[in-house]
């Protein structure tokens, strides 16, 4: 099932104005969940669309509205996002840290209590490509979905992070979180009855398990495994702290305060290069290592080495030209959105 990108975004943005988000919201929300389904992130795509419409209805997302600004030195600045929907947010923050750079060559905004931001990746591109550094850290200080090494207790969430810069022939995006997979991948294995192909989770004893049940449905229930597993668990550890200091201690909000509303806390920094070694030094430094990396003997001859962004550019050109696929999962709830609205249904790409 296939579909062109401006069918999907007009689609996904006409839903979210039968729920009340305003315009400007709803384009850009639309747009970033789109671009998100065609660089192939789709568990953070529009198979997040029926969620964020429940939200709005219920109360816990913010369909109107702009966020307050805490603090602003010019270079750095704190804003509370009351909500607001997290992928309309970061975009914002992004763009409003592009307007100033110039001035200060490095703007870093903390946001608390931002919505759901979607995917990290998706959102560092918009500064990657438009020639900047962009670093992306998120944290939900009321969700508990990982242990701390050597611990049985669930107490943070996957605390995901990305990181871009621009390249030839395009930008390099580093999109990774603390545990080795993700609450939205668990959920997903649930519903289609699926354990997976590794022990990624923990039971509540702390034994490692296949089995995603455990994590949401089981009492005592159980948590996920850190990037590193058993063995190497402080890695992951030692990135979560890292995302739970930038995002929630610059904004001034986190798990001290007892949150039981879903909403993050997220740290956005952006580089301008030419305030450094300059553009010029840094293209020339990073493509030297991207075109050493890439060329570098394969173990599998089938499978050359690539870099992180690469397989998105694919998929993103791949989408422009056949459509964006859509799995019978989303393509139902999509559905399911276009007759509660009384929208006509999607048409596939001819």
């Amino acid at each position: 099932m296939a579909f062109t990108a401006n069918a999907l975004t007009a689609f996904a943005a006409e839903i979210l104005l039968g729920v009340g988000m305003d315009a400007e919201k709803a384009a850009t929300t639309a747009r970033l969940l789109v671009h998100t389904d065609g660089i192939g992130r789709s568990t953070h795509g529009l198979a997040m669309l029926g969620l964020y419409v429940a939200e709005i209805e219920r109360g816990g997302m913010r369909a109107q509205g702009s966020p307050h600004i805490v603090k602003d030195t010019g270079a750095t600045a704190v804003w509370d996002g009351d909500y607001l929907p997290g992928l309309w947010l970061v975009n914002l923050a992004i763009d409003t840290a592009i307007a100033c750079i110039k001035q200060h060559g490095v703007v870093s905004i903390a946001i608390r209590k931002a919505h759901h931001i979607g995917c990290l990746a998706a959102l560092a591109k918009q500064a990657a490509d438009k020639g900047y550094i962009a670093t992306i850290a998120n944290s939900d200080p009321s969700g508990k979905r990982v242990a701390p090494y050597g611990g049985k207790e669930a107490l943070f969430t996957p605390n995901p992070f990305a990181f871009a810069y621009p390249g030839t022939p395009n930008s390099v995006l580093i999109d990774s979180c603390a545990s080795i997979t993700t609450t939205s991948m668990t959920r997903q294995k649930v519903a289609a009855n699926e354990h997976f192909a590794e022990p990624w989770l923990l039971d509540a004893q702390g034994r490692p398990t296949r089995d995603p049940r455990v994590l949401e449905h089981s009492t005592p229930r159980g948590s996920l495994q850190l990037v590193g597993g058993q063995e190497y668990g402080h890695k992951g550890f030692g990135q979560a702290l890292m995302i739970e200091a930038l995002s929630q201690g610059l904004s001034g909000h986190g798990r001290k305060d007892g949150p039981t509303r879903w909403g993050g806390s997220v740290f956005l920094q952006v580089i301008d290069p030419a305030f450094f070694a300059g553009d010029e030094a840094f293209a020339d430094q990073t493509q030297f290592f991207a075109d050493a990396c890439r060329s570098n003997p394969p173990i599998d001859p089938a499978k050359p080495v690539r870099l992180p962004g690469d397989n998105a550019a694919r998929r993103l050109a791949a989408s422009a030209a056949a459509g964006i696929e859509l799995s019978k999962a989303t393509r139902d709830g999509l559905d399911s959105l276009a007759r509660k609205f009384k929208l006509p249904l999607l048409a596939e790409k001819s």
